[in-house]
């Protein structure tokens, strides 16, 4: 995995050892990657390409103070197809992080001792592990946020808070350890 202009030798390097350590028989399958991914740009705003000598890139470390990381790293794979490029927009953070906001406050509706039906959360939980496995982050971002909907209009148990939290971990790590 990694960008196309990074990757490429690397990978010819990896690929050339493998096969001949193959022919050694010191390793047991004669191509050394089971699929190959490649990411698309993260572009500067208006939609040039991010560069040091352009002074349009941006700080990790200055969205990490003001949003926090779990909003950086859920921004990040929002932003679009894993595969494609996309132009950085510090205006669009926003949205990330009321998600996680109202995911925070959605452990204030939890019922006790009530039965309700399960809707959608085992339909998403099938649509989250679909799309992590297929790379496709944001509309397993979407997803979620459909089902944050959802449970934002009724009353929900812990069980399937719970649920949620652990479909949601993976893209907002700190978040989800704190309300767990």
């Amino acid at each position: 995995n990694g960008g196309m202009e990074h990757t490429t030798l690397h990978l010819l390097y990896s690929r050339f050892w493998h096969k001949f350590l193959y022919d050694l028989k010191v390793v047991p399958t004669s191509e050394p990657y089971m699929k190959r991914t490649s990411h698309g740009m993260i572009l500067g705003e208006g939609g040039v390409k991010m560069s040091k000598s352009l002074g349009n890139v941006i700080n990790p470390d200055d969205i990490v103070k003001t949003y926090g990381a779990d909003t950086l790293r859920m921004y990040e794979m929002f932003m679009g197809p894993f595969d494609q490029s996309v132009a950085w927009s510090s205006d669009s953070m926003i949205g990330p992080r009321r998600f996680l906001e109202r995911v925070w406050n959605l452990q204030y509706k939890i019922e006790k001792d009530k039965k309700y039906t399960e809707f959608e959360i085992e339909k998403t939980i099938k649509k989250v592990t679909e799309d992590i496995e297929a790379m496709k982050f944001n509309t397993a971002i979407s997803q979620m946020m459909i089902l944050l909907n959802q449970m934002e209009k009724t009353e929900i148990t812990k069980e399937q808070y719970q649920k949620f939290i652990k479909i949601l971990s993976p893209f907002a790590p700190h978040l989800t350890e704190e309300i767990w």
